[in-house]
């Protein structure tokens, strides 16, 4: 962690995810579209191609490889938010993305360094959601509303309650359910097993809540801006 690739890694998707936000603003809405179209599917497409690896190199474990971690799975489902146009779908990954996926990138899980294909694969997904989550807000114009925050909590509950399944039956770990990943992350300063899970439930809303004030406290302004623009009308 904060070791020299680590802030390449860093510093490289930061610039990356700038020039593409800065110059897809300049296009006309339907490229727009067609842009977080193609980046949705290929990160799907690039989880889809690290599964299928890990099957041919003969390295495949049905209790680790599947693609059921959040970012995997939330990256392997992109494409339905782009063909559908649903904002449920930006409702809910929004949060997801914003409060799961950038601990992933601060605190990787990665045993894998440079050039590895897992080490590609592994940051240009987790790098790769948190731009297409930017992209999504600051060139496409979705914001998320105080009933986003519930829709996001109330859906990764069902998420979680699928994986405890998952887990037992497979004796495996997705989502960390049962223990911590081996890496420093986050979880190590939330207590043992199972307090860190009850922790994070307990902090879940009002984390989502503080990634959502941003949004309420510029809608506020928009609305006191479009408010005094009338008054000055008249």
């Amino acid at each position: 962690m904060f070791g020299n690739q680590h802030l390449v890694a860093l510093l490289f998707f930061l610039f990356v995810g700038y020039f593409l936000i800065a110059w897809s603003k300049k296009l006309p809405n339907e490229k727009q579209y067609k842009i977080a179209n193609i980046f949705a599917f290929s990160l799907s497409i690039t989880v889809i191609i690290w599964t299928f690896l890990k099957i041919y190199t003969r390295g495949f474990d049905v209790k680790h490889d599947l693609p059921l971690h959040l970012c995997n799975f939330v990256a392997l489902l992109l494409p339905i938010f782009t063909l559908t146009k649903k904002k449920i779908y930006f409702d809910i990954f929004l949060f997801w993305v914003l409060a799961g996926t950038s601990h992933s990138i601060i605190t990787p899980d990665l045993r894998n360094g440079f050039p590895n294909f897992i080490f590609f694969k592994y940051w240009y997904v987790h790098a790769g959601l948190i731009i297409f989550v930017l992209y999504t807000i600051l060139v496409l114009g979705l914001k998320p509303n105080l009933k986003s925050v519930f829709k996001s909590f109330i859906a990764l509950q069902g998420y979680f309650v699928f994986l405890i399944i998952i887990n037992h039956f497979l004796n495996s770990n997705y989502f960390y359910t049962n223990s911590k990943p081996d890496g420093q992350t986050a979880l190590n300063y939330l207590g043992e097993w199972p307090y860190y899970i009850l922790t994070v439930e307990l902090i879940l809303i009002p984390y989502f809540l503080l990634i959502y004030l941003p949004f309420y406290v510029t809608r506020k302004k928009v609305k006191i801006r479009g408010f005094r623009n009338k008054l000055f009308s008249k």
